[in-house]
This record gives structure tokens, sequence and C-alpha cells, in this order.
């Protein structure tokens, strides 16, 4: 009970401060660069601003009104939870960007796309670290991604393609263009904050000698492995299919080269399967100091 009680307390001071500082990054990315100088960005924060630079409309009361349909959705999508969370992230958001003044950093255009988008995915990034989003977005697209054939990913670009267009046509193509850059910089902000600063590679090895590679990833490399019984394809010991052990590791990119060389020594004629993996959570992965 005790383990329970504080497991949740650090859970939400966690989620606490990553969702403070994807406030504090997403309003600094909004006032600092992209709002002083007409500049919109993709998802519904891209609709917040565009109707706000037509209608004069405060963006402080876009962001809560347009996000609203989506939290509703997602109610129903992700849960409770989350949405109470993204609520209270969202409207924190709109009372920073109305009561709080920031500096103009800069009235390069490349600059504020590049940048705006940096901090504001930055801090919509942090926000989905937190459990809560401040675009509402992805919401839409993982209920159209389960009413149609669309990826997630499909449904984001066609949303922010629409975007895009109307504001050429409202605003300006540079400005429209403009608006594409930031949004990718925001992207893969997004995905670098999400996914971690080190990716990882999980690999498969199919060896004759898979207990020398086991030894010398175990104990050469300190990392730690997982065996897989296999059976050959076509290989056959009296009539019987040959059964051999299938080394499965995770390792960084970095550290690729290192166990290719370390596996040619041993049998270069290993079979060896790469597969990229986002983020590892739980499990050995290094073994020992």
């Amino acid at each position: 009970m005790g383990k329970t009680i504080t497991f949740k307390i650090n859970s939400f001071v966690s989620d606490t401060i990553y969702i403070l500082i994807g406030i504090i990054s997403a309003s600094f990315g909004l006032k600092g660069f992209l709002l002083p100088n007409s500049f919109i960005d993709g998802g519904v924060m891209g609709i917040s601003l565009l109707i706000s630079e037509i209608t004069n409309t405060p963006l402080s009361i876009l962001i809560v009104v347009i996000n609203l349909p989506f939290l509703i959705l997602g109610f129903s999508q992700i849960g409770k939870q989350f949405v109470i969370k993204s609520i209270i992230a969202i409207i924190g958001l709109a009372l920073i960007i109305h009561f709080i003044p920031f500096i103009l950093i800069t009235s390069d255009k490349l600059l504020i796309a590049v940048f705006g988008g940096f901090f504001l995915g930055a801090g919509i990034g942090m926000a989905i670290r937190g459990g809560a989003v401040l675009d509402g977005t992805e919401v839409l697209a993982i209920y159209l991604s389960k009413k149609t054939g669309l990826t997630i990913g499909d449904v984001i670009l066609i949303f922010n393609i629409l975007i895009f267009l109307f504001a050429s046509y409202i605003l300006s193509i540079e400005i429209a263009l403009y608006a594409m850059l930031t949004y990718m910089a925001a992207s893969k902000t997004i995905d670098f904050i999400i996914e971690g600063v080190e990716e990882y590679t999980g690999v498969t090895i199919i060896s004759d000698d898979s207990e020398e590679i086991r030894l010398m990833i175990t104990e050469k490399l300190k990392r730690g492995v997982t065996i897989y019984l296999g059976k050959s394809g076509f290989r056959k010991i009296e009539n019987e299919l040959l059964e051999f052990d299938i080394i499965y590791t995770v390792i960084t990119r970095l550290e690729i080269a290192r166990l290719q060389r370390e596996i040619e020594k041993i049998d270069p004629n290993a079979f060896i399967i790469m597969n990229s993996i986002k983020d590892t959570k739980g499990g050995m992965i290094r073994k020992g100091p």
C-alpha cells in the first residue's frame, strides 16, 4: 500500500512538472516568436492562430474553445484522467498567454519559423510526457484512424494540408510556406521530446555459435539478452528440422558497428536482423555497471 501511494505521488509530481514546463515553453514559442509576427502553425494551434489573425479574437479564448470538442472526443477514446489533465494544461496555457507579457525575440522570418516551432513543439511534447495535450489534433487522428483505413500520421498530414491551403488563401502563400516550416520544426521537436535522445536498436542473431555470441554480448558488451528456441526451415538432422537458439538484444545505435565486428569474429555467416526501437522501459538493457 505504501509503495502504491509513493508511486502515485511521484507520478503526480513528475507529470505536473512536465506539464508546467510544457505550458511555459509553448507560451514562449507563441508570444515570443509566432504571435507578434502573425505566424501560424499546424493542428488546433494553427486553427486558433489563423482565426485570431483574421477576427482579432484573443488567442487565449480560441485555444480553449477549439480544443474543447477534441477533449470531449478524448474522454471516450483515451480516458477521464487524460481529459482532466489536458483541460488544466490548456487553461493554464491560455491564462499565461493572456496575462503574462513576453518580449519579442526576433523579427527574422526564418528564425521565427524555426525557433517558434521548436519552443511550441517542446511545450506540446513535454505536456504529452505528462499525460496531457496542448493541441487536440492527435485525439481526432486517433478517432479517425479507427473509423477509416488511414493511419494517425495520414490524418494529421491531411488536417494540416487543409490548414495551410486555407492560410495561403486567406493570408498569403509566403505565410503558409513559413507555417509549414514552423510545423516541421514543432513536429520534429515533439518526436525528439517524446521518443528520447537515445535511440535503441533491437538485434536478432541466428548463428550456429549462439552460445559464444551470447557470452560476448553479456560479458564483453555488458548487455542483456533474451534467448528464443527456433527451428530451421530447411536444415535437417535425421529427418528432424534443426533446432537452435535465437539471440535477441537491445543496443544503442552507437554500438551497432562494434556488435557487428564482434559477431564477425565469431561467425562471419551469422544472420543478423535489426529493428529500430523508439524507446524502452523496464527489463535489463545494460548488464552490470
